[in-house]
């Protein structure tokens, strides 16, 4: 389901963009690793899971990395291909549900980005994502998320209470059918440390556009390693 809906809004978009520049909280989480971290942001092994159109990736291949892309729409990938290919960049961008098992090795990624990714995996596929990204990231690597948080955001809970989805804290979106989970701290830390060390943890409020309509929502933007 979530594959023909991701298709659909590739085609004809409500929420996501089709904008070629980096998104800014995913710069800003690259300075974080060069100057908190110390790591020069070269010849590492990226993975960004729900790649879209190759914002994200085609940014970080220029800058001389090893980036994969995983996207579950078809249409969102031969955009990110051929965006590639203009910049005259490799990125290994396949048509592949970020919940369900990874053909990659074990310990072969350096980073692993997901920007707001992750939110419509239910409960079985949120625990392959999270193990499999355990599973990929290198002893030390580091795990960027970016996801919807439900404290103080009151947009959020209307959803919840208005249109609740079937299962703990989700909703649905019926204009495009597709189901959310948001957030507590709470439970943020209690899933993702299970597996990661949590280094940083912001609330961040912005707005999001949806149907040409401006709607404040808060996200987390986490900072993790793996221990």
């Amino acid at each position: 389901m979530q594959d023909f809906i991701w298709e659909r809004e590739y085609r004809n978009p409500l929420l996501v963009t089709k904008g070629e520049d980096p998104q800014k909280d995913t710069l800003r989480f690259l300075k974080w690793l060069r100057r908190e971290r110390e790591i020069p942001l070269d010849h590492l092994s990226v993975l960004d899971l729900g790649c879209g159109t190759g914002r994200n990736s085609n940014y970080l291949a220029e800058l001389d990395n090893i980036v994969t892309g995983y996207e579950i729409s078809k249409t969102a990938i031969e955009l990110a291909k051929e965006r590639a290919k203009n910049l005259k960049i490799n990125v290994d961008y396949r048509v592949q549900n970020i919940g369900a098992p990874y053909p990659l090795a074990d310990n072969s990624m350096d980073v692993v980005i997901d920007v707001t990714s992750s939110n419509s995996l239910n409960e079985q596929e949120r625990e392959i994502y999270l193990s499999e990204t355990a599973r990929v990231l290198k002893q030390g690597g580091h795990f960027f998320v970016k996801t919807l948080c439900k404290d103080g955001d009151q947009n959020a809970k209307a959803l919840i209470k208005n249109n609740p989805g079937p299962e703990y804290d989700t909703y649905i979106n019926k204009d495009m059918g597709l189901t959310e989970r948001v957030f507590t701290e709470k439970d943020f830390r209690e899933m993702y440390s299970k597996y990661f060390q949590i280094l940083e943890l912001e609330k961040k409020t912005s707005y999001t556009r949806f149907k040409n309509q401006s709607y404040k929502r808060n996200f987390w933007l986490a900072y993790m390693v793996k221990f």
